[in-house]
C-alpha cells in the first residue's frame, strides 16, 4: 500500500523494534494508522513514523513515556514548540557535557598508551613563544584538587558579580599562579571584562619543563635558579599548568617569563 508502511518496515526505519512499536500502540503512545480487519497487520503512515522518531530522540533526554505521552496530546502547536526548544536546550548542554567527558576519557587513554609503550614523561628545559594571556585568578583556591578540577569553571564563574558572568568564558585550561611565595588557581579566558583578579601574562618567551606532581618543587626551583643566574634577578612569577594525564591524575608544565 503505498505511504502505508508494515510494522517491520517501520520499526526499520526508526530504528525501534516490531515489540516496542506495538507496546507503543498498547499504552497509546502511537497506534498505527490502520489495521488490517483480517490479519491483523498493522501499518503506518508518514505522520506516525515522524512521532516515532521525536519520541526516540526525547528518550534520548531521558524523558519517561508517561512525560512524552502529555508532550505529543498537547493541542496548542505553540505549547509543542516551546517543549520541544527546551528539549533542544537539554540536548545541547548533554552534548557539551558528553564532549568533556569525550575528552577527559581521550586524556585517560593517552596517558594509559604512553605507560603501556614505557614512553618516560620529558623532563628537559625548553623555550616556547606565547602571545599575550589573560588570566583570572582564584579568590579561594590555592592548589589543584579532585573536587576543584572537576567541575573547575563553575568556581570562577560563582566568583564573578552576576551581572558579568555572560561576558566570560574560559578555555578548558587549569593552572597555578605563584608570585611573591603565594599560590593561587587560575583559569585562562577566551571573553573577559575588567574585574577583580583579572591579570594580564606579558607576551614573549617562557622557560618552561614538564613535570610530575613529585618533581614539581624540584621543576620550580631549578627554572628559578636558570632565569636569576642568567637574568640576575628572579622570575616576576611562576606558572604551573595543570595537564590532565588521566581520569584522576595530573602532571604540570612549569612555566617562567623570560625577561627581555
Amino acid at each position: 500500500m503505498k505511504n502505508y508502511f508494515s510494522i517491520s518496515q517501520t520499526a526499520k526505519m526508526v530504528g525501534m523494534t516490531a515489540e516496542t512499536l506495538r507496546h507503543y500502540d498498547r499504552i497509546g503512545l502511537v497506534r498505527p494508522c490502520k489495521t488490517d480487519e483480517w490479519t491483523g497487520y498493522r501499518y503506518y503512515s508518514p505522520r506516525e513514523i515522524v512521532k516515532l522518531n521525536t519520541i526516540r530522540a526525547l528518550r534520548c533526554m531521558d524523558l519517561t513515556l508517561s512525560e512524552i505521552k502529555d508532550i505529543l496530546s498537547y493541542d496548542d502547536f505553540n505549547k509543542i514548540i516551546e517543549t520541544l526548544k527546551l528539549a533542544e536546550k537539554s540536548a545541547d548542554e548533554k552534548i557539551a557535557e558528553l564532549n568533556n567527558a569525550k575528552e577527559r576519557i581521550r586524556r585517560a587513554r593517552v596517558f594509559y598508551e604512553n605507560k603501556l609503550k614505557g614512553e618516560r614523561q620529558m623532563e628537559a628545559f625548553f623555550i616556547k613563544q606565547y602571545p599575550q594571556r589573560v588570566i583570572l585568578l582564584s579568590d579561594k583556591l590555592q592548589e589543584p584538587t579532585l573536587d576543584n578540577l572537576w567541575n573547575y569553571h563553575r568556581h570562577f564563574y560563582d566568583q564573578l558579580p552576576k551581572e558579568k558572568r555572560g561576558e566570560f568564558s574560559f578555555e578548558d585550561l587549569a593552572g597555578v599562579y605563584e608570585q611573591n611565595g603565594r599560590s593561587r588557581l587560575f583559569a585562562t579566558c577566551i571573553k573577559y571584562t575588567e574585574a577583580d583578579g583579572l591579570k594580564f601574562l606579558p607576551q614573549g618567551n617562557y622557560l618552561c619543563a614538564d613535570c610530575t606532581e613529585e618533581t614539581l618543587a624540584k621543576t620550580v626551583e631549578e627554572l628559578t635558579e636558570m632565569v636569576k643566574n642568567k637574568y640576575s634577578a628572579p622570575p616576576q612569577f611562576i606558572l604551573q599548568l595543570i595537564v590532565l594525564s588521566g581520569i584522576l591524575q595530573w602532571n604540570y608544565q612549569v612555566q617562567v617569563f623570560i625577561p627581555q
